[in-house]
């Protein structure tokens, strides 16, 4: 959309993905879990550019090959979490009015990706590393995340961007000790409007090749009516630093997210939550990863790529949680190891194993092949 000369304009991106978990865990249960193949995604832009200066934006996203029926239980074979939920969805993921005011400064309002983290802006299978998103980008940072509201961006000559935006807030009604936030998240659906939240990012890209930075997100995540006579305040507040680095081939990327959630033990009580089941006041986590492309080695000139990759995470989901209250199995540990060839710059095949581990020995491997476009 930003790139087209004016008028209305089309794009799009999907992928496919296959996986294998391992027939048993760490501690050597079976884990009788069938191999699974899952369109996870079919996705299009639809945009408009009025004027050179403003633009409508918009993303509308099928997951799962879209709903078929009204729910189901799905279960990660990986973490053995799950719940009854829709076997697919359709939804609007981003759709905003953009209006650059000045080369230096511009304005966007309506659904917005929250900028935070190396994926939830930039969420498309050729442009990051792995079969899978990170995990610290879906139970830490909950990509993809936006949600209604509006803001500022700007950038200047040597290099610094930035962008600061007033969004819906998180319904911490929905908090989990096992997802975090993640299913706190409104997307702009009826979103309760009772206490917003400032998310603001800036990066560093004056540097060719290099981008480093920093985002937050912070707000009170109680939106609905208290019970009489409680009193909560869930300050909730998600910092990132993040820095990829891109030289003759080597591409690293990194990134370290810490998320907060204030009267925890209070939520948890209002909330019902009992045992390992109860919020920890903190989470954090984060990952390290790196590919190599071998092409230009093997066949100086070629437009296609073939990229080894790795990356290390470690996560850590219940700090700051009373002993009796912690679930050994949410500190994890996952080692990637893959390949991934694109015949073009915007068509992947990726296929990696995950070590899997936890301090519960619950951890299981799992074999996936991607197969990513963009366009």
């Amino acid at each position: 959309m930003y790139d087209a000369a004016s008028g209305p304009s089309i794009g799009g991106y999907g992928e496919m993905l296959f996986e294998r978990t391992a027939s048993r865990r760490q501690d050597g249960v079976a884990t009788s879990t069938a191999p699974r193949a899952d369109l996870l995604r079919a996705v299009f832009y639809i945009g408009h550019k009025f004027t050179p200066d403003l633009l409508f934006n918009s993303e509308i996203e099928f997951e799962h090959a879209g709903v078929r029926d009204e729910a189901e239980v799905a279960v990660d074979p990986a973490t053995g979490e799950g719940e009854a939920e829709l076997t697919g969805e359709a939804t609007v993921e981003f759709a905003y009015l953009d209006w650059r005011m000045t080369p230096a400064l511009g304005v966007r309002a309506g659904k917005l990706l929250v900028p935070m983290g190396l994926v939830n802006e930039q969420h498309e299978p050729p442009v990051f590393l792995g079969a899978r998103r990170p995990e610290s980008e879906r139970v830490l940072i909950p990509s993809t995340w936006s949600g209604a509201g509006v803001g500022l961006y700007g950038a200047t000559p040597s290099g610094l961007e930035w962008r600061a935006y007033v969004v819906e807030g998180l319904d911490a009604a929905h908090f989990d000790a096992a997802r975090g936030v993640r299913e706190g998240r409104q997307a702009a659906s009826q979103a309760r409007f009772t206490h917003p939240a400032l998310t603001a990012r800036v990066d560093w890209k004056g540097t060719p090749g290099l981008l480093v930075g920093v985002a937050a997100h912070t707000g009170d995540a109680w939106q609905r009516d208290l019970p009489p006579g409680t009193s909560l305040h869930v300050r909730t507040t998600l910092l990132d630093a993040h820095a990829r680095v891109t030289w003759r081939g080597l591409e690293v990327r990194g990134l370290f997210a810490h998320a907060s959630i204030g009267d925890a033990a209070a939520l948890s009580d209002v909330l019902g939550l009992t045992g390992t089941a109860r919020l920890a006041p903190r989470r954090s986590g984060g990952y390290v990863e790196a590919s190599y492309d071998l092409a230009p080695r093997l066949s100086p000139g070629a437009e296609w790529s073939l990229a080894p990759y790795a990356r290390f995470e470690s996560l850590a989901l219940q700090q700051g949680a009373a002993a009796a209250n912690t679930d050994p199995s949410l500190a994890r540990t996952n080692l990637t190891l893959g390949l991934a060839a694109k015949p073009h710059p915007n068509v992947v095949v990726k296929a990696d194993h995950e070590l899997r581990r936890d301090d519960a020995r619950h951890g299981a491997n799992r074999w996936n092949v991607a197969l990513g476009w963009l366009f």
